[in-house]
Formats: structure tokens, sequence, C-alpha cells
């Protein structure tokens, strides 16, 4: 009897790893397990709809019909202590073991902690799960005053939302500018604009010292030049650290997250790891990455049921991201790393406006806000390979189909995972 697979993780990655083995016809046991009490959701309407609505319920991955339906045996409320990999077997918290022919580690990422006095008193909350959002949407009913610590896209897409509801939000920032190196600075900038238009303030190059308390909860956060920042609420996104402790203490490689390779396999080749705890060397950039987007998270889990099911693909996805902030949708397509040059498409005062990041004359990524036929048509033409001159981007979308269909006669496509 084949003990088949275990999947360890039930976020996006770990659901779609499930679903596309069956889907690939693997017919042997698929097991998975998540730590949660919940029905794996998805996770992106967590920092905007689910926090403004107090009736907001979470959105299924897959109805619970599906699981059944599928033959996959879904776990809830299950974590695991250990990995053995020489026996292929886990060992469950609180007793039990769980034999494995094939164990995908989708065990996702959390978010890093501020080592600030302060930082244990109630009120003071990150974002990462159903569990966090209730707690934030919760106490931001009570909560006139909120101060959020980084401005990242977690940290600015919940103050949009808090603000958008009244209340009084203070973004605080270490850096010089906001989104750090996720966007160009002309992205930041317009984003930095738009929300303190909507009465969002917003400090740069600020650090908070400490966190103040009363009873036992944050009213202030304090910054390092003195400044008293009111607080019923501080919430911290500074970022997300890779849940690698498993796969380490089982003596798999680590490099910034669960080395794998192109098919997914660690340095264990039973045991596949995908998703935001995954690092792998990139076959766009060369350079090693570690991507945390539910894209990312999907095809990488697609690609490790292909890898059991014994096809050879490499991971070849083209990379994109999104972010929902206020009245901008944030589209980016491609890593930018390393450009020279860029090109603006559309309108910067209408909202609607394209960057398109060279490095010499290869297109390396488009970033759009509120431009999604720019986004799709980007996806289309990082997936051929095709880089269009910026005289061609200056033609708008039309003259880039044309030359995208230009280039496709005479070149092949590349796949796009």
């Amino acid at each position: 009897m084949k003990n088949g697979v275990v999947i360890v993780g039930a976020g996006h990655a770990g659901v779609q790893a499930a679903a596309s083995l069956r889907e690939d016809g693997y017919d042997g046991p698929v097991i998975l397990v998540g730590d949660e009490n919940e029905l794996p959701y998805h996770k992106p309407p967590l920092s905007k709809t689910f926090i403004k609505d107090a009736e907001a319920k979470p959105q299924p991955l897959r109805g619970e019909a599906f699981y059944t339906g599928s033959a996959i045996d879904y776990r809830p409320g299950v974590r695991i202590d250990r990995i053995d990999a020489g026996r292929r077997s886990l060992e469950i918290s609180g007793g039990g073991t769980l034999a494995f022919d094939h164990l995908i580690l989708a065990t996702g990422s959390r978010p890093r902690t501020l080592p600030l006095p302060g930082s244990d008193l109630s009120g003071v909350l990150s974002l990462r799960s159903l569990a966090d959002a209730r707690l934030i949407r919760d106490l931001s009913a009570q909560s006139d005053e909120v101060v959020i610590l980084g401005g990242g896209f977690i940290g600015l897409e919940i103050a949009a939302t808090l603000r958008a509801a009244g209340r009084t939000v203070t973004v605080v920032e270490a850096v010089d500018r906001l989104l750090g190196r996720a966007v160009a600075p002309v992205v930041a900038s317009h984003v930095r604009q738009r929300l303190e238009a909507t009465g969002v303030r917003i400090l740069t190059g600020t650090s908070i010292a400490r966190l103040e308390g009363e009873n036992g909860h944050v009213v202030a956060a304090i910054t390092s030049s003195g400044e008293i920042l009111p607080a019923r609420m501080a919430i911290v996104g500074i970022g997300a650290v890779p849940n690698v402790e498993l796969a380490q203490a089982a003596g798999l490689g680590i490099a910034n997250g669960i080395r794998v390779d192109h098919q997914m396999r660690t340095s264990a080749p039973e045991i596949l790891a995908i998703g935001d705890a995954a690092s792998y060397r990139h076959w766009f950039t060369g350079g090693d990455v570690r991507l945390e987007s539910v894209q990312n998270a999907t095809d990488q889990a697609r690609l490790a049921a292909r890898t059991i099911t014994g096809h050879a693909d490499a991971y070849s996805a083209v990379p994109w991201f999104w972010s929902d902030i206020g009245d901008m949708k944030l589209q980016m397509v491609g890593l930018t790393a390393g450009g020279d040059s860029h090109v603006v498409l559309g309108d910067l005062p209408d909202n609607k406006f394209s960057i398109y990041h060279y490095a010499g004359d290869r297109l390396l990524g488009i970033e759009s806000v509120n431009r999604p036929g720019d986004h799709m048509l980007g996806r289309k033409m990082l997936g051929a390979g095709f880089s269009p001159t910026p005289e061609t981007v200056a033609m708008g979308p039309e003259g880039l189909k044309a030359a995208l269909a230009a280039f496709q006669e005479n070149v092949p496509a590349r796949a796009a995972g």
C-alpha cells in the first residue's frame, strides 16, 4: 500500500499541490495537513475587504466538497514537530507519525518581529492569518488611532482600508521611501501622494524607539526623535521570515528559504518545497530568489505535482504580483532588480500609468497602476521572451500587440510555465 504524498501547509501552495496531483492523475493517498482549524482560505482579502466589513466571511480556496470528492485527506489543526527524512515519516505534535512516499513542504512564512520595548503589549498585532485579521477587525472597531510600522504592501493596504473606515492612521517607515525595493521610486511617490491625500500621515526615515501602554494595552508609539504617536492599535508590517525550521532540522539545504532545484526538489529528492518558503535560482534573472506571491505559490505547486507524477519540466513561470491600495490597483510583472532605464506610459495625474523597466535593451518588468491591460500584455511579452524597444512602448498597447504578434511569427514563444 502506498503511503502517498503528504503536504505540510494548507495555504495557496498546499491546496493547489493537492488539486494538481489529482488533475495529473496521481492515484495514491494525498494527505494535506494545516495548523489552522479553518477550511483553507484566500489570504489577499484579509488586509482589505475582510477587516473593513464586520460581516465578511473568509473566502475558501475550495469548497469542502472538493476535498472529499477528490479523495484529499484534509487534516486541520495538525502541527508537525519533526521530519525523519531517512524513514520518510513525520512526527505529529501531540503524538503519532505520518509516513510518506513524497513530502511537499508548503510551510509559508511568518511576520518578521520587531524587537522593541512594548512589543508584547495587547493591541500590537501583525497580519498573516485569518485569526490575525479577526483581531485587527475587532480591535479597529474600538480604535480611533492606529499606527502602522512598515511601509510595505501589507501595511499600506491596511492603512488605506482603515483610513477609508474613518480611523486616524499614521504609517512609520524606517527608510526614506515607501515600498522599499518592491517598486520604482516614481510608483512609491505616487502611492504616498494618493494616500496622504486621503488623510493618511506618512513618516519616512523614521524609527520607533518604543511602544507605551496603559494597563497592558498599547496607547502610543514613540519615535526615535521623541514624538508621541497616539495608538490604540499598532500593526507591525516589516516583512516576512520563511518557515524553514522543519526542513533545517531534517538536514535539508537552506539558503534564504528551503533550497530547491528547477523541479522543486530539495536536497532530499523525495521532499519538495514550494511557495513562500522555497528559494531557487530564477530562470529569468539568473539570481537566487524567494518570492512571496500567490502566483509563485500556485505555479510552483503545479510543477511539484508534475515532478511527483514523473515529468521533468523546469520552473519557468513569469513572476507577477499585485496589491490593492485605496484607489490604486498595483500590478507588477517580471523582476526589475538591475534595471538601468525605464519608460513611462500613461499619466500619473490620472492615476493610470505603467513603468517599463529595462537593463540595456532587455525588458525586465512592468509596474502598472490601474492599467490592467498593460499588465496582461506584459505577462505575454515576458513569457514570449520579447523585449519591445522604448519607441514601441511609446506607441501604446496597440503598437505593442502588433509588435508582439510579429515577433511570435518568427520566434517560438517561450513556455510561460
